[in-house]
């Protein structure tokens, strides 16, 4: 019996060898790939760093480009309360030119008889100035032919 202790003990012993000759193996494998897993995140805390660095200047660039379109913005809209007063001012002016429009209109209707009366007499003024031109040519051209036929006789009587 006590053989059979010795081999069970034997056999336990080689057991736990072979245990311990996979169990350094496992421990060698999973120390490669934590080593291996360490220099990823080395790389990837480097990586990091340059994406925080840069996303810090994206962020300053953004909030500057915040700022500037927000000054633009204020700008602008100075300028769109400004081509709002000018839009109030010509539609203002157009309504005083309609209210004119409408009281000649209306004045012109009151007093068209008195127009086509007063145009009526501005014709007649017009053709008696005409008329009166007319005469006063005629009457130098006269004058001019009596005085060439005085000179025609003075030089016949020379």
């Amino acid at each position: 019996m006590q053989i059979i202790l010795y081999l069970s003990i034997a056999v336990i012993a080689i057991a736990f060898f072979i245990l311990v000759i996979y169990l350094a193996k496992t421990l060698t494998s999973l120390r490669v790939t934590l080593d291996s897993v360490s220099k990823t995140l080395t790389g990837l805390e480097k990586q990091l760093d340059g994406v925080t660095k840069e996303t810090e200047a994206l962020l300053h660039k953004t909030n500057l480009l915040a700022e500037d379109i927000q000054y633009k913005s204020e700008s602008l809209n100075s300028v769109v309360s400004a081509v709002k007063d000018v839009g109030d001012t010509v539609r203002g002016f157009n309504g005083s030119i309609q209210k004119i429009t409408s009281s000649v209109n209306s004045q012109f209707e009151e007093n068209k008889e008195k127009i086509s009366a007063v145009v009526q007499w501005g014709q007649v003024f017009l053709e008696m100035k005409d008329k009166w031109k007319e005469r006063k040519q005629d009457s130098v051209q006269n004058k001019m032919k009596d005085e060439q036929n005085l000179q025609k006789k003075r030089v016949r009587g020379n």
